[in-house]
């Protein structure tokens, strides 16, 4: 029998005893969706799967996002190629939930791992549940009335800046206006408070003059990253890492330049706006 060990205080653990390869039941697929409400990102080691099989475990989440910036697997337009080479190397250090541009951010993400640097290239995770409980009731009150604008635009500005980028992505630009979402909303299946806004995407705060913005924005950027609040997964071939996007920001740690790094992504649909 398979079983979830925590790896940090707030958030992760790792499921042991569970090969994804060997096919999963629907009751396999309800219990990681429990744990994932628990733990908010979930590790498997050892995981030997097939893009179909990646795409069904994305799937027992729900529907499925594609993304307007990146290459797909062939015959999978769902499965997300992120890959970093000495030619090419990743622009995306920030702090960031997924997709938050969308009235409708993803729900999670299923991302495994394919090519590996031999050191370095870990993954960070931040429970904003955690750090929304950790803020002063005077805090949670301002941070409650308040509302921010998320945009494509500004997540993506070193690829719209590089040559050919804005004629590139221009169809990405136009599908993606700014959006607007809650700094705070309460997660949708377990009714907890969380922290809504990230460095990548967050623009400004609606309603307030620019330096209180930029003042409180800054604030929530360095609380949410206390260790406290964090967990960090070293990644091998063939792991997966499930996490929760209403409830958690992650960040790469880009320690591995020049060394060749390659994983593939399925983001699951969201179903509501935040």
């Amino acid at each position: 029998m398979y079983h979830a060990k925590s790896i940090a205080g707030a958030l992760g653990a790792e499921v042991e005893g569970l090969d994804l390869a060997k096919g999963a039941s629907a009751d396999d697929y309800a219990e990681i969706h429990r744990l994932l409400l628990e733990h908010e990102v979930l590790f498997f080691r050892d995981q030997n799967i097939s893009h179909a099989q990646h795409k069904a475990l994305a799937e027992s989440f729900g529907p499925l996002q594609t993304h307007p910036a990146y290459d797909t697997v062939e015959g999978f337009a769902e499965i997300t190629i992120l890959e970093s080479t000495p030619q090419q190397p990743t622009k995306i250090e920030a702090w960031h939930s997924d997709m938050t541009f969308r009235q409708h951010p993803p729900v999670g993400t299923v991302l495994r791992s394919k090519i590996i640097p031999e050191r370095g290239g870990d993954t960070l995770w931040s429970s904003m549940t955690t750090a929304y409980d950790a803020l002063s009731p005077g805090m949670k009150t301002l941070l409650g009335e308040l509302q921010a604008v998320h945009d494509f635009s500004w997540g993506f500005k070193e690829s719209l800046a590089e040559p050919g980028g804005r004629e590139r992505l221009a169809q990405a630009v136009a599908d993606n206006p700014p959006v607007v979402h809650p700094v705070i909303h309460s997660h949708p299946e377990t009714g907890k408070k969380v922290i809504f806004v990230n460095s990548l995407f967050t623009t400004h705060i609606l309603g307030v003059p620019r330096k209180e913005s930029e003042a409180i924005l800054q604030f929530l950027y360095d609380h949410i990253v206390q260790d406290e609040f964090t967990c960090r997964f070293s990644w091998q071939a063939d792991c997966i890492a499930i996490w929760d996007n209403r409830s958690t920001q992650h960040k790469p740690v880009n320690d591995y330049f020049p060394a060749h790094r390659k994983l593939e992504r399925i983001t699951i649909d969201g179903d509501r706006p935040y």
